[in-house]
């Protein structure tokens, strides 16, 4: 179970500087919702995904 900070407060930090945990919890949690998050939503998921690939995957050791 993902024990961390809210959306409320990452809202307010860049992506690069979300934690490997809060990227893939918020991933999943928003993939699950896709077919009803608004243009808002579903711009906060694609910003999640591009900075998950930029650091090379979700399995990475890199993240």
């Amino acid at each position: 179970m993902y024990v961390g900070r809210d959306m409320t407060e990452l809202s307010m930090l860049p992506k690069s500087e979300w934690g490997k945990e809060e990227l893939a919890f918020f991933h999943h949690s928003l993939q699950q919702m896709v077919p009803y998050l608004n243009q808002e939503g579903q711009v906060i998921h694609r910003e999640i995904v591009e900075e998950i690939v930029n650091r090379g995957g979700l399995n990475s050791q890199n993240m």
